[in-house]
């Protein structure tokens, strides 16, 4: 078998790794007092998909050398709304408004290639981040809040980091099936997220 054939086959079995991770929703049944709580809660997989998304949308759509844009307004915006959650601020359909985040960051996969606007696609990101820190925020106890949300954001980092990884590596390494890698995780993305919002 060539090189190329199996550097594509381990791309597609992250890409299944990625969809099969977390099996179960990531806001029901969590116990969240302490870091502890805070590093696992992410791995449900809507906030799964989402993190690892925005990382491998920020390589492929934002400048060269930008890819730190994208996690990074993702985390900002997460942290704020997270305390805006832990005061009691929320949304109507919270939930459906997480899962057709994940659809949105798939569809922002497969139009990665596409010219957009820098600002306009970071608010989109923003936007859905802060869907993503009102449910973390909402489920944090307020004596243990500041540990919960490390936590919390230690995992979102270290998910978007792998994101990018995923995408410099298929940048680097598969250049030549990079556009349908990334229209073929976008796509797969996107479906769970509609799995997801059938399923609130």
């Amino acid at each position: 078998m060539k090189l190329s054939s199996l550097k594509s086959l381990r791309c597609a079995g992250l890409g299944a790794l990625v969809l099969a991770a977390g099996a179960a929703q990531a806001h029901t049944g969590h116990e969240t007092a302490g870091v502890f709580a805070g590093l696992i809660h992410p791995f449900g997989l809507d906030h799964w998909l989402a993190m690892v998304a925005v990382g491998v949308w920020s390589v492929n759509a934002l400048p060269q050398g930008k890819a730190w844009w994208g996690p990074a307004t993702f985390m900002a915006a997460l942290g704020v709304s997270a305390a805006l959650g832990a005061l009691g601020f929320t949304v109507p359909g919270l939930e459906q408004l997480i899962a057709l985040s994940v659809a949105l960051f798939g569809a922002m996969l497969v139009l990665s290639r596409q010219k957009t606007s820098t600002p306009a696609a970071l608010g989109v990101v923003a936007l859905a981040a802060s869907f993503h820190g009102l449910a973390h925020g909402a489920e944090a106890p307020a004596s243990a809040f500041v540990s919960y949300a490390a936590g919390f954001l230690l995992t979102t980092a270290a998910l978007h980091f792998g994101g990018v990884l995923a995408g410099l590596a298929i940048r680097r390494h598969l250049a030549s099936q990079q556009a349908w890698l990334v229209t073929g995780l976008g796509s797969l993305c996107g479906a769970a997220g509609l799995y997801l919002f059938s399923q609130v």
